[in-house]
């Protein structure tokens, strides 16, 4: 039985996972229950880690893995289907009803070399070669592609530095959404993306790397995240 703020708290980072692909950070679950300090918000993710609700990736900070969802968020283990693909983990049981690995369908997607999550790094621009990615993680229209991330400004979002992350090819995106932003027709770099007016904010995960302005003329949008692959 889980009190009203440990489903409030499981709800949004299900969301979260389900939009980004990535869980929230304890600042942004903090906010969205409103709780006056992150303390609260390990005690909760506590809670629901004991009662087999999630699961901490070990050793990734703030990563975190929704196992099963209660009835009552209208969704059952059967019709869930995590966003984080891990790899070289130890056998877990299966949730009730999940669908046996065989029956999911994997798709081979290009890795278009490295993107920055930090100081950018030159643009991409050719495949080096592919990933096997399972098809539920690709969402929405438009093709998908696969990159290497480099380095840690991301690290509050869930994206460490050697995971490789899925993106959705688009050239637009709303307030919140992390993207692939082409700076000047020179740099690729993997930030949360706002707009206000005509100033395009590229913002870290990461309170070690500052948030980064330009006019809208200077940034491109090249995709939208929808998936992660971590590898241990």
């Amino acid at each position: 039985m889980l009190t009203k703020k440990q489903l409030d708290l499981l709800e949004f980072i299900n969301k979260r996972v389900q939009k980004d692909g990535v869980p929230p950070s304890f600042d942004e679950m903090k906010e969205a229950l409103d709780l006056r300090s992150k303390s609260g918000i390990h005690r909760l993710i506590t809670a629901l880690e004991e009662r087999g609700f999630i699961r901490r990736l070990a050793h990734r900070a703030r990563a975190i893995e929704i196992v099963k969802l209660p009835d009552s968020l209208g969704m059952t283990p059967a019709g869930f289907v995590p966003r984080v693909v891990e790899g070289g983990k130890p056998d877990v049981p299966a949730p009730r009803n999940a669908q046996p690995v065989e029956a999911i369908h994997a798709m081979e997607l290009p890795v278009m070399g490295q993107i920055a999550a930090g100081v950018p790094i030159e643009a991409i621009s050719h495949a080096s070669h592919n990933v096997a990615v399972p098809s539920q993680m690709l969402s929405g229209p438009g093709e998908h592609y696969a990159l290497e991330v480099k380095g840690d400004s991301m690290i509050d979002a869930g994206i460490n530095d050697g995971d490789t992350v899925v993106i959705r090819e688009t050239n637009t995106a709303d307030n919140g959404d992390i993207v692939v932003a082409l700076v000047e027709d020179q740099e690729a770099t993997l930030k949360r993306f706002h707009r206000n007016g005509t100033t395009i904010a590229l913002e870290a995960a990461n309170p070690a790397y500052e948030t980064r302005f330009f006019s809208h003329e200077q940034v491109k949008v090249q995709g939208r995240l929808v998936g992660l692959i971590r590898s241990y």
